[in-house]
């Protein structure tokens, strides 16, 4: 009777069961997750939007790329610790489960703190760099120090959320993520329309919104059974686990960072297009959304079902489980990319008013849509070999294909044929060139190797 209790409250782990109901099951709250995520920074954009001038939602936009490139680090950092929990789970050596939480609740709270520190401090130097315009530059520099201030919690709520993930917990989460969510909507309009706090505001909607999902998160975890409870007296951070954590989570969030600049830079490229092209580009991200978070949701699956697995020593079922994570992809990204073609017209419609955009727009989907499947190889293949903790060849792939490559293609392209098409070629030809990279990795290298 005992011994049946304290099984049932061990942490779930995917090392058991059938493969798809549970890769589904568990993807669908991460999916969630994704949405609220977007709802966020919808949100924002609204109320800035509505209610304040074109100078405050610039100031908002100029700090926006500061804030990514700081918080990706600690988004890195939570898939590393999730990576590291996950296999130590999978194992069943519940004292490395409970070391690795500490050590990464401990990382969050210092390091958020360090980080706070350095964004108030050198948020006007930054924001100077960026060639912020001198017209903008005081609400801007109000804006990223508001902001700042909820790094630790934006930190610690990244990193609990990997944490309780990798323990088989997708739901919560996305749960008090939603909470954080509608708090946003409420702060955001008792601040600015009410309070008319202008863009500092909105700073502080976020600040709260984000704080609420930290701290529950933080009881959550200081609330959870035995095999993981959180312990306030056992925050610090042991050399060994830190070390696994950074060894995964450092390259994850460069990788992320990279990505991102690099997409700034292709951006810089469809602005030397027609106002139509811009626009249509813009809206072409928007809609790109619809495909894209449920194959993220699937791969994040996938990376988590990957550490469990190989902690528990069976590589034939992680074999396994990336098949089934492939052929659910690709079944999802069809069956979207084919629904999203047919109703283009509609979706481009949400986001403009203007038929020539919305031609450019479809004409966009028309040339990288039906090969998004191509996508599902290397975002799964990705996650699998980053569960398994070998997280420098997937980023070293990436930045070649999908940063590197990508850039050198939209030059030649757009000196020989600019326009919006050359941009939207690039897209197919780079997924193909990381998939099949990351794939050749996948199959001929030893990304299985337990190590201890």
């Amino acid at each position: 009777m005992e011994e049946n209790q304290s099984m049932a409250l061990k942490p779930q782990t995917m090392t058991q069961g059938p493969i798809g109901r549970q890769i589904i099951i568990f993807s669908l709250p991460l999916l969630g997750s994704s949405l609220i995520q977007q709802l966020y920074n919808t949100v924002d954009l609204i109320f800035v939007g509505r209610f304040l001038n074109p100078s405050a939602a610039a100031a908002v936009g100029a700090g926006s790329l500061l804030v990514f490139c700081a918080l990706g680090i600690f988004i890195g950092l939570s898939v590393g610790t999730g990576v590291v929990t996950a296999r130590y789970l999978g194992a069943g050596d519940y004292e490395r489960v409970n070391k690795t939480i500490h050590t990464a609740m401990a990382m969050s709270i210092y390091g958020g703190a360090v980080f706070t520190l350095l964004g108030i401090g050198l948020a006007p130097l930054l924001l100077k760099l960026l060639n912020t315009p001198q017209e903008i530059m005081a609400q801007a520099t109000l804006y990223i120090r508001i902001y700042f201030c909820g790094f630790m919690a934006m930190s610690s709520y990244n990193m609990g959320a990997g944490i309780l993930r990798a323990l088989g917990d997708s739901k919560s989460p996305m749960i008090y993520q939603l909470i954080g969510g509608l708090g946003n909507v409420g702060a955001n309009f008792l601040f600015i329309p009410i309070l008319g706090w202008g863009v500092g505001g909105s700073a502080v909607a976020t600040l709260c919104s984000q704080t609420v999902a930290a701290l529950l998160v933080f009881l959550h975890l200081v609330r959870g059974n035995r095999y993981y409870r959180l312990r306030l007296k056992g925050l610090s951070i042991a050399r060994e686990y830190g070390g696994r954590i950074l060894a995964v989570g450092i390259p994850a969030g460069i990788q992320g960072v990279v990505v991102t600049l690099s997409n700034l830079l292709v951006q810089s490229h469809i602005n030397t297009l027609s106002i139509n092209s811009i626009a249509a580009f813009t809206a072409y991200f928007r809609v790109e959304l619809f495909i894209y978070l449920p194959i993220l949701a699937i791969s994040q699956t996938a990376g988590i079902f990957a550490g469990h697995n190989i902690g528990a020593g069976k590589l034939n079922r992680v074999r396994k489980g990336t098949r089934v994570c492939l052929a659910i992809g690709v079944i999802t990204a069809v069956s979207l990319s084919g629904s999203v073609l047919l109703m283009g017209e509609h979706l481009f419609a949400l986001f403009t008013n203007s038929k020539a955009v919305v031609a450019i727009g479809l004409e966009l989907a028309k040339v990288t849509f039906p090969f998004y499947f191509i996508y599902v190889f290397l975002e799964i293949f990705a996650s699998v070999v980053r569960g398994a903790g070998k997280a420098i060849p997937p980023m070293i792939i990436i930045l070649v294909t999908l940063c590197g490559l990508r850039l050198i293609l939209v030059n030649v392209f757009m000196h020989l044929w600019p326009s919006a098409t050359s941009v939207a070629v690039v897209y197919p030809l780079t997924w193909l060139t990381a998939a099949l990279a990351l794939g050749g990795y996948y199959f001929l290298g030893k990304w299985g190797k337990q190590e201890g």
